[in-house]
């Protein structure tokens, strides 16, 4: 199984999993507890990236706070000059506005993203029972066997 799937490929797979083949029920019902794990698994993948970003953002952006408040080493500033002096209450307005910044923070939101998504699958899942034994019902209410 694929674990570093993009979300449009999560998307996907997902559409395929949570299908019922409603002619097999017995083996959709055998099915249900494996596709639980496989979304288990993608869900804590999922958060574990999101929680590494967010940490690596946060990382950032005291260094970015440093580096334009003036704080940071003369090596910092011989690599990467920064000629301008701003005011502390402008740092914000910078801090938002840094690409290396935005870049962590979209990778932090598509792995949230991707982790809430598997969310939803993994509550789709578990309703899976409820929808095959309707399912059965409804065949044996159709048969005249739900007496």
């Amino acid at each position: 199984m694929e674990y570093n799937m993009t979300l449009e490929e999560l998307k996907i797979q997902s559409e395929k999993d949570i299908t019922i083949d409603d002619i097999e029920c017995d083996k959709e019902t055998v099915r249900t507890h494996a596709l639980k794990i496989k979304y288990l698994r993608l869900f804590s993948k999922y958060r574990l990236q999101e929680r590494k970003h967010h940490f690596d953002y946060l990382t950032l952006k005291k260094e970015k706070w440093e580096y334009y408040a003036g704080k940071s080493s003369p090596e910092v500033y011989r690599d990467k000059p920064f000629d301008h002096k701003i005011l502390r209450g402008d740092i914000p307005i910078y801090l938002e506005a840094d690409e290396e910044l935005n870049t962590l923070l979209q990778k932090k939101e598509y792995f949230e993203t991707c982790k809430d998504y598997c969310e939803e699958v993994l509550k789709t899942i578990n309703s899976r029972s409820f929808e095959i034994k309707n399912i059965i019902n409804w065949r044996r209410f159709m048969e005249g066997m739900d007496e």
